[in-house]
């Protein structure tokens, strides 16, 4: 949305965290007026020799020039990284030869100009589907000024770089200890809208100075990616542009035996905070759900398989009707039947538990006798809700996290490009 202002979420935190410096790690952003003026619309991340790279990608059938040019890059390099480059306004989706053409043209300058291997740089683009993007806009900003320098960390910056419709700049920052070290590790992360990951228009960048082989790497984030952003939805649709890419520098080994398991105990500390640090990114991209007013938690247990569960969740967190209800305050559990119902997942209807806010609204398939609304309905009135759910067919297991749906998100998407 060019030029007009959007509220800021109530749902945002307080401030933006102070993210860890890693060493040999530069941010360079740069206002290019290629689509916004007055503002930051690309960031170029630049990293070590050593760094290894992972990447997770939309599975829509209409990828953007970016996302094909950084699947083909990845599997080039062997998971290599120097740089990434990441522009807001304009998707490159849907553009053709031209499009391609574009991403080859600003990732090749960007590599001459750090002295490296074109496919060493990765591409991620944001902002409004069949626009044609101009690298002479990008190509030109990175020329007057792409400093190679690890000094400039301006993470808050960065973050806001990469924004389109977003109200707040997203960032987690954590630490883990791994080996003799202890580790940063570090996540930044756009979205607002377009938003049911399928690996919207979300893209997410993580680092380490964690040394960790980028085989090893990939299986990570592809692991702890399925419950974290991959378990959020804000209006159930894909986007052609989802990228996850996360780097690690190597600037901090292991030590002893090389590392050859995502399974080895020496990486447990760390996946663990890795995945509270992507959880938490993830959790305020759906925070930040375009008019978005509540944040639901929603949970399914009792289901065939865990697959399931992940299914019935997202039909609950992708209904309009409960996404409504949730905006009005209204504690109409009877939407939540009619997802669970819909979704096409083995459940057991005479068997089916409900609560909302701790709070038991039925129970094997029938409305709680006696049961008094009070205490449901000022959950209601609070930020964050949740829902639990069993559906009485198994042991399967499942949490999302989604947002209301309001009068804003139908503003925002109708003006998105005046």
């Amino acid at each position: 949305m060019v030029g007009k202002k959007i509220p800021r979420s109530p749902l945002a935190p307080e401030h933006f965290p102070k993210l860890a410096e890693i060493a040999e790690l530069g941010l360079n952003v740069f206002e290019t007026g290629s689509r916004y003026r007055g503002r930051d619309d690309l960031l170029v991340i630049t990293l070590p020799a050593k760094a290894s790279i992972a990447g997770v990608f939309t599975k829509s059938s209409m990828p953007s020039a970016a996302v094909d040019l950084c699947k083909e890059h990845l599997s080039q390099s062997k998971g290599r990284v120097r740089a990434i480059i990441i522009n807001a306004g304009i998707a490159n989706a849907f553009t053709g030869k031209q499009g391609q053409a574009s991403a080859e043209t600003v990732t090749a300058a960007c590599a001459s100009l750090l002295g490296v291997e074109p496919h060493h740089v990765y591409m991620a683009s944001t902002g409004v589907i069949g626009e044609d993007l101009d690298p002479s806009p990008l190509v030109s900003a990175m020329m007057s000024g792409l400093d190679k320098s690890e000094d400039n960390q301006d993470w808050l910056s960065a973050a806001e770089a990469i924004c389109t419709t977003d109200t707040f700049a997203k960032g987690a920052t954590g630490a883990a200890k791994f080996g003799k070290h202890r580790v940063s590790i570090n996540v930044i992360a756009k979205g607002s809208g377009m938003v049911a990951p399928d690996m919207a228009t979300m893209l997410a960048f993580g680092f380490t100075d964690a040394a960790i082989p980028a085989g090893l790497l990939q299986k990570i984030i592809r692991d702890i990616n399925e419950e974290s952003f991959n378990a959020i939805t804000v209006d159930g649709d894909t986007s052609t542009s989802d990228t996850l890419l996360f780097c690690a520098t190597g600037e901090k080994p292991l030590g002893g035996a090389a590392l050859r398991s995502v399974n080895d105990p020496r990486l447990a500390a760390f996946k663990k905070e890795l995945k509270r640090i992507m959880q938490d990114a993830a959790i305020q991209v759906a925070s930040d759900g375009e008019g978005a007013s509540k944040l639901m938690t929603i949970e399914v247990s009792g289901a065939a398989n865990d697959a399931s569960a992940r299914k019935i969740a997202l039909a609950i967190g992708n209904s309009p009707l409960v996404k409504t209800a949730v905006a009005g305050e209204d504690a109409n559990w009877g939407r939540i039947v009619m997802a669970v119902g819909k979704s096409g997942e083995r459940a057991d209807r005479d068997l089916l538990n409900i609560k909302i806010g701790g709070h038991h609204v039925a129970r094997k398939g029938r409305a709680i006798n006696g049961y008094d609304e009070t205490l449901v309905a000022a959950h209601m009135r609070e930020a964050r809700i949740k829902l639990e759910i069993n559906v009485g067919v198994g042991k399967g297991r499942a949490r999302v996290w989604a947002c209301d749906l309001t009068h804003g998100y139908i503003s925002i998407n109708a003006d998105y490009r005046s």
